[in-house]
């Protein structure tokens, strides 16, 4: 599954917002304060939104008022189309949510999915509720069996402020909404602290890198002990991409604590993980996270190049664009000219704020940027000389 557009209306800084075309690798470039972390918030808001309800996500954030866009009026709308293998065939889906409140009272106002069955046409709900009513289609599947002959499950959720997505989607006849709530429940949202990395773990188990990296010793270890090979290929990448690093390895202590050894090829002893640099102990992250035996099919990672050393931004940036290629999706925000240095013209959108709200472009649709990268100019270059800075493209 890949996020092909995204539309926003009066999500915070987003009055009105719609991406399309988005690549298998996405760059978004700003000045701080522009919207970037804002952007990212919406896959946060989704998630909370589903492992409780959208209430309480927007609480977490303030409440409906604090959410919604300053000066606005009407729902908060939320839109993200995906590509999805159905039957055999890849169908662009929709979710559409619009959330509403009248006082206290927080509500959906509508939740949908839908899809074409048929090469022409237009795109079926095959769910559709508001304010915790509606139905969806259980043998969406059938293609073969005309629009009416489909069958309908109606559905009454506990709450208006459910998403449909949460209850429906555990059940595997629901086929779309079953895909869509498994494409949620994966994807990851950085939110890295070094500090949390370098902590001490007591001994446990976890699969897969946390938000904040502070599981990164156990993570470690798992893969060491059930995916060797994989570990290797983290380890020889850690040798190529960090000068002097010769092992890295996860170490249960005599009182049953777990912690991350590093090997620096010109001593004898091994770092404990408190010892070594923020740069390494980010790209160690980074690696292990990029290397998942079970990857992410999204990843939103903020401002990577936070300690780590320049000349090692470009290595970073062909590390997510090999997970891009393998099948995966990653989002990057950014406003460093070395990594930005490292990506192509159709990778890249700059955000600007104008008036208290956000636009996003696209840079392979100025045509100055255009033609200058087309004369050898690099991108981050073009950044730092404030080419991106301008509120609408030329």
């Amino acid at each position: 599954m890949k996020i092909h557009s995204i539309r926003l209306k009066n999500y915070k800084t987003f009055k009105n917002l719609d991406l399309t075309h988005i690549p298998p690798l996405a760059i978004f470039v700003g000045a701080n304060g522009t919207g970037k972390s804002t952007l990212f918030d919406v896959f946060g808001f989704l998630s909370d939104a589903l492992t409780n309800n959208v209430r309480q996500a927007l609480n977490k954030r303030g409440g409906f008022k604090e959410v919604r866009s300053r000066d606005s009026e009407g729902l908060i709308e939320i839109e993200l189309q995906f590509r999805l293998d159905i039957a055999g065939s890849n169908r662009l889906v929709t979710y559409h949510l619009e959330i509403g409140a009248e006082g206290r009272d927080i509500f959906i106002e509508r939740e949908f999915l839908r899809y074409k069955r048929g090469q022409y046409g237009s795109p079926y709900h095959f769910l559709e509720f508001s304010r915790g009513k509606g139905y969806a289609i259980t043998n969406e599947e059938d293609f073969a069996k005309p629009d009416e002959e489909l069958e309908r499950e109606e559905q009454e959720l506990n709450s208006p402020d459910i998403l449909a997505i949460k209850g429906l989607g555990q059940f595997e006849r629901f086929k779309a909404a079953s895909a869509f709530r498994n494409f949620i429940e994966n994807w990851h949202v950085s939110d890295f602290h070094i500090s949390e990395a370098r902590s001490v773990k007591d001994a446990g188990y976890a699969e897969h890198l946390s938000p904040k990296g502070e599981n990164l010793a156990l993570v470690a270890q798992y893969i060491y002990e059930n995916h060797p090979h994989v570990f290797q290929t983290i380890l020889d990448k850690m040798k190529h991409r960090v000068p002097g690093i010769a092992n890295v390895e996860a170490e249960t202590t005599i009182d049953g604590r777990i912690v991350l050894k590093f090997q620096d090829g010109s001593f004898q002893d091994p770092f404990i993980a408190r010892y070594v640099s923020d740069g390494t102990i980010k790209m160690f992250a980074y690696l292990v996270l990029l290397h998942d035996p079970s990857p992410h099919p999204l990843l939103c990672i903020e401002e990577p190049e936070n300690q780590l050393y320049p000349s090692l931004l470009e290595d970073l940036l062909e590390e997510f664009r090999l997970y891009a290629l393998k099948g995966g999706q990653v989002f990057v925000t950014s406003h460093d000219p070395d990594l930005i240095n490292g990506a192509k013209l159709e990778e890249v959108y700059w955000l600007v704020k104008k008036e208290g709200y956000t636009t996003v472009h696209r840079a392979s649709e100025d045509e100055i940027i255009k033609a200058l990268v087309a004369e050898g100019d690099k991108l981050g270059y073009l950044w730092r000389q404030s080419y991106f800075t301008q509120s609408d493209p030329q």
